[in-house]
């Protein structure tokens, strides 16, 4: 679902009403907003946890050692620190 809106002078946007009643978000839900490919996305953090089961691809009641999610984290961290660096080399071109 989407509607068109226009961004203001402050860069603010309004969310239309249909979207806002799609996706249950009231006045005061906070965003996350980023730059993906040439997009903006905004992701309400009005999710609770369960909302969230299945995003990093193991179902719900499985558990990782601490090692792990210190390995999982390192991973990400290091593969966002690559995309980082590749997009500041390609925008210093």
């Amino acid at each position: 679902m989407g509607a068109m809106t226009v961004m203001t002078s402050k860069g603010q946007i309004t969310i239309p009403s249909e979207v806002r009643d799609s996706l249950n978000l009231a006045p005061g839900t906070r965003f996350y907003v980023a730059a993906r490919n040439g997009h903006v996305v905004a992701i309400p953090k009005n999710k609770n946890l369960m909302d969230l089961a299945g995003m990093f691809k193991m179902p719900p009641g499985t558990s990782l050692s601490i090692d792990d999610m210190e390995t999982a984290v390192a991973e990400g961290v290091a593969k966002d620190d690559q995309r980082v660096r590749r997009e500041t080399a390609e925008r210093l071109k």
